[in-house]
């Protein structure tokens, strides 16, 4: 049985991945429809087996006498392996796995039809999520068992879902908006062309109550001549207002900016790399080091790259004790981000991958940045890992799953290309 699903699987792909080119128009959108249905379909099949892995992996780390507090650990790692996506996500792509599973079956089956995506499925059980099983199986039966679900919008879904949610519960509604207010929140994430966007989860009047100050705030600057547009000015508005400075000041708060002696000094435009941004352009961060130097006390801290590989290898820990020193080290060798493939969480943990308990040295080789998370997935039972160094010099680690499924992490490029000669790069890392 698995061996035919797994064929039909593969011959699918290998169908998919053919040029569309000599098709016409009719069957084009044919194609579209089609392909859409069997992504809706092969979502459901993804959430009965990551159902039916749940269920296996608890019972066996059960039998393994794991601790019933830690049961279920390193799970969604192992769905977020399998699906190249974070273990935070893939922990809520399981969590929806089990409520379609066994509490929402209409839905299920209209996904298993091709008609409803994962997306839409998900709005429903978020709509749901507080309401007794009883009454989200109503909710489930009224806009899924005649498919109006799968005619919907998603701003229309969501309306939808969340009206029978009122009128079913509306204690429970009224309770869960008061939680959220618990889970207020600042987040950042890189946008393209050196911006990021800054974001905060508020109470709806708190949110209401900043915008409309920033819009009055444009608004008087605009009256009274201001050239910017609306949006620059509110922008620039947030950013006075919370850090009590101009916003074109230079921030003086501690700002990791690793690049090449070479960019540094203009003599290659080598890519640098901005703590908790990413990639920058070099004439970008010299304009960055410029600013800095103008505004406040700036000091370089000497990293040494190999001369064949380009690959960091040391850092001149004068400043810290040496773990400290080194800690900071590994996390700026795998660029701020957990070392799990697809997770892209902020690093939380300098992790041994030997573990110190089995001989494991603390040395660069043998550490990597993971988030909390990562690190206590992998202490579950069945987790490997093994460090080692490629070809090229790049510090790689292979993780081995309880089903044994292999997978590998490549320390990502520094900044600078390798050169095909031997030389002595050194890379800075300039805080101001």
């Amino acid at each position: 049985m698995f061996e035919l699903l797994i064929s039909r699987v593969r011959e699918a792909k290998t169908a998919l991945a053919q040029d569309p080119s000599d098709l016409s128009d009719a069957e084009l959108v044919d194609l579209l429809r089609e392909v859409e249905e069997l992504k809706c379909a092969a979502a459901a099949a993804q959430a009965v087996a990551a159902v039916r892995l749940d269920e296996s992996q608890r019972q066996a780390q059960v039998a393994a006498g794991v601790r019933a507090e830690r049961v279920g650990e390193g799970i969604a790692e192992q769905v977020g392996l399998a699906r190249h996506e974070s273990p935070t996500k893939a922990a809520r792509l399981l969590g929806l796995a089990k409520v379609l599973h066994h509490e929402m079956p209409q839905t299920m089956a209209l996904m298993r039809a091709g008609r409803l995506n994962e997306w839409r499925a998900t709005i429903l059980a978020r709509e749901t999520a507080c309401l007794p099983l009883a009454d989200r199986q109503v909710v489930d039966e009224r806009l899924c068992a005649d498919g109006r679900a799968a005619t919907m919008s998603d701003l229309a879904l969501t309306r939808a879902a969340k009206k029978l949610a009122c009128e079913l519960d509306p204690a429970s509604v009224a309770e869960r908006a008061r939680r959220a207010e618990t889970e207020r929140h600042v987040t950042i994430r890189p946008a393209p062309d050196t911006m990021c966007w800054v974001s905060a989860l508020l109470p709806v009047k708190q949110g209401v109550s900043i915008y409309a100050t920033l819009l009055a705030a444009a608004a008087a600057g605009r009256a009274q001549g201001d050239e910017r547009s609306k949006g620059q000015v509110m922008a620039d508005t947030l950013v006075e207002r919370v850090t009590g400075a101009p916003a074109d000041e230079p921030a003086r708060v501690e700002v990791k900016l690793v690049m090449t002696d070479r960019a540094l000094f203009a003599a290659t435009d080598d890519a640098a790399h901005l703590e908790g941004y990413g990639p920058v352009p070099a004439p970008w961060a010299r304009a960055f080091v410029t600013d800095a130097m103008r505004a406040t006390r700036l000091w370089i801290r000497r990293l040494y790259t190999s001369p064949l590989t380009g690959q960091l290898v040391s850092m001149d820990s004068r400043a810290r004790l040496a773990p400290e020193a080194l800690a900071e080290f590994v996390a700026t060798r795998d660029q701020d981000l957990c070392r799990t493939p697809w997770c892209g969480a902020p690093i939380r943990h300098t992790d041994h991958i030997r573990s110190w308990e089995h001989g494991g040295p603390t040395t660069a080789t043998n550490l990597q940045g993971l988030c909390e998370r990562c690190n206590h997935a992998k202490q579950a039972p069945g987790w490997l890992a093994r460090a080692s160094t490629d070809p090229s010099g790049v510090h790689t680690v292979e993780i081995t799953t309880p089903t044994g499924h292999r997978h590998r992490s490549r320390a990502p490029d520094p900044p600078g290309e390798v050169c095909p000669v031997p030389r002595q790069p050194v890379e800075y890392e300039l805080i101001g």
